[in-house]
């Protein structure tokens, strides 16, 4: 019997299309990447200081599923995000791939189907075309890259990117980062602690050098320039809480080598809100309030948000309600509403404040 040496526990192998052809089956209007263009030097502005007034707020499902309720959910954050353009700068979240402890459902792009078929092909195309379709309504998109080669397929149509918690410690997502085109915000370790996401702050702005795909699919040698519009997302972990004041001071003189003007954002799920979603909203307003109260280092929040409160249990060929997140437990729309103007009221408060 011949000795097997290579792909002993490989069921299969299926060759996905090249980036470029994906993107070539759904172009990028120029109207489009222009608003792109635009979201990513708003955010830009803010993390730099040249914007001092207003936040960034990230906020929409912990995980996009059903691409129908992704699109309910930006008309109506458009409308919100108009009223509150002012002071908040409103990006909508659209996470596509979500990291696992164990096993689990693994995201839009992983298992478009919700049945196990993980179908990528199909999940990068679904991706793409909800993209399209929320930038083109003129609301900005943010997501988490887990996999290093997403963002060749689908970075165009990101303003804002994420590293998580459990992959901020990774090399591989450190040199992805340092090649994004967009803002990244890097998060703190599932402990809680800073010095993991510290490292990864230096490593992306660094030139990095790896092996990745090119437009074409073909395995490349990736160099980059490194990445100058890095910052912190304080997410919590090990128990513990990081939004307090004397948490965000601590993060900010850490950071203070960084030369970044606002390099703090709080992510006011996780370890945050004690996985209470609920807690989202009295987190917000500590922050926002923080911020009002002159600790400018604050570039703004991540908040989960959907169109109905709570979460439910996904099993594949289970029915689901509509509008309810899969995975972590998400605020609802109503609550969300008010929490946005809110927030913008207290910083119109704050801009108006007759000086002592």
């Amino acid at each position: 019997m011949a000795m097997r040496l290579n792909n002993q526990n490989i069921i299969d192998i299926a060759p996905l299309p090249a980036p470029k052809h994906i993107q070539e089956g759904q172009p990028l209007p120029q109207e489009t990447g222009q608003k792109v263009l635009k979201a990513r030097q708003a955010i830009r502005d803010i993390l730099h200081g040249q914007d001092t007034h207003r936040l960034a707020v990230i906020i929409g499902p912990c995980s996009i599923h059903d691409p129908e309720a992704a699109i309910q959910y930006a008309e109506q954050l458009k409308q919100v995000a108009d009223r509150v353009q002012d002071h908040l700068l409103v990006i909508a979240r659209t996470y596509f791939e979500k990291p696992r402890t164990t096993v689990g459902w693994k995201g839009l792009i992983n298992d478009p189907r919700l049945d196990g078929s993980c179908d990528i092909e199909e999940g990068l195309e679904l991706a793409r075309s909800i993209l399209l379709k929320i930038n083109h309504l003129g609301m900005p998109c943010a997501t988490e890259f887990l996999d290093p080669v997403t963002p060749q397929y689908i970075s165009d149509l990101i303003s804002w990117s994420a590293i998580g918690a459990r992959t901020t410690e990774s090399q591989t997502h450190r040199e992805m980062a340092s090649g994004l085109s967009m803002p990244v915000g890097l998060k703190n370790g599932t402990d809680g602690g800073l010095q993991v996401a510290l490292n990864a702050m230096v490593a992306a702005r660094h030139p990095q050098s790896f092996i990745g795909v090119n437009a074409e699919g073909i395995t490349s040698i990736i160099k980059t320039n490194g990445n100058p519009d890095r910052h912190l997302v304080l997410r919590g972990g090990g128990g513990r809480v990081n939004y307090n004041p004397d948490d965000i001071s601590k993060a900010v003189q850490c950071l203070s080598q960084e030369g970044i003007h606002r390099p703090v954002m709080v992510d006011c799920s996780h370890g945050n809100s004690e996985k209470d979603h609920t807690r989202q909203v009295p987190v917000a307003r500590s922050v926002v309030n923080q911020f009002a109260e002159g600790q400018r280092a604050i570039m703004g929040l991540l908040i989960e948000s959907n169109l109905n409160p709570g979460n439910q249990k996904w099993e594949a060929g289970k029915a689901l309600k509509k509008g309810v997140s899969i995975t972590d437990a998400c605020i609802g729309w109503e609550d969300t509403e008010h929490l946005l103007e809110e927030l913008a009221e207290t910083l119109d408060k704050s801009a108006n404040k007759a000086p002592v």
